[in-house]
C-alpha cells in the first residue's frame, strides 16, 4: 500500500501562483510514475501533469503546458506542481497518485492509489 498526501492547495487571484506537494509514504519503493490530476465541479477528472519516478520524463496536458512545472524529490518521496499563471479555469480539487506498473502516464486508470485531494480556486 502507498498512501498519499496532498497539500498546498488555497484561494489565488487570477495569475498568481501555487505549489502543490505531494508526500508519499508506505511501499514507495516500488513505483513508476507519479500524476497529478484535476476535478472541476461539474467535470470529469482529467490528467494535468505526469513524472516518471526514474529518468525524471514529464508529461502535461496542453492545457497547462507552459504554467505548470512537476517535478520530485527523490530522498523525501515526494512530488510537487508548481502553477504559474494560474486561470479561473484551474479551479478543481487536485489529486495525486502513484503508477506502480509501467503504463501509459496520461491514463488515470493506470494508476493504483490516490490521494484525498487538495482544493484550489482561482478567483478573476
Amino acid at each position: 500500500q502507498v498512501q498519499l498526501v496532498e497539500s498546498g492547495g488555497g484561494l489565488v487571484q487570477a495569475g498568481g501562483s501555487l505549489r502543490l506537494t505531494c508526500a508519499a509514504s508506505g511501499r514507495t519503493f516500488n513505483r513508476y510514475a507519479m500524476g497529478w490530476f484535476r476535478q472541476a465541479p461539474g467535470k470529469e477528472r482529467e490528467f494535468v501533469a505526469g513524472i516518471r519516478w526514474s529518468g525524471g520524463r514529464t508529461y502535461y496536458a496542453d492545457s497547462v503546458k507552459g504554467r505548470f512545472t512537476i517535478s520530485r524529490d527523490n530522498a523525501k518521496n515526494t512530488v510537487y506542481l508548481q502553477m504559474n499563471s494560474l486561470k479561473p479555469e484551474d479551479t478543481a480539487v487536485y489529486y495525486c497518485a502513484t503508477m506502480v506498473v509501467a503504463g501509459n502516464v496520461r491514463a488515470q486508470s493506470e494508476f493504483e492509489f490516490w490521494g484525498q485531494g487538495t482544493q484550489v480556486t482561482v478567483s478573476s
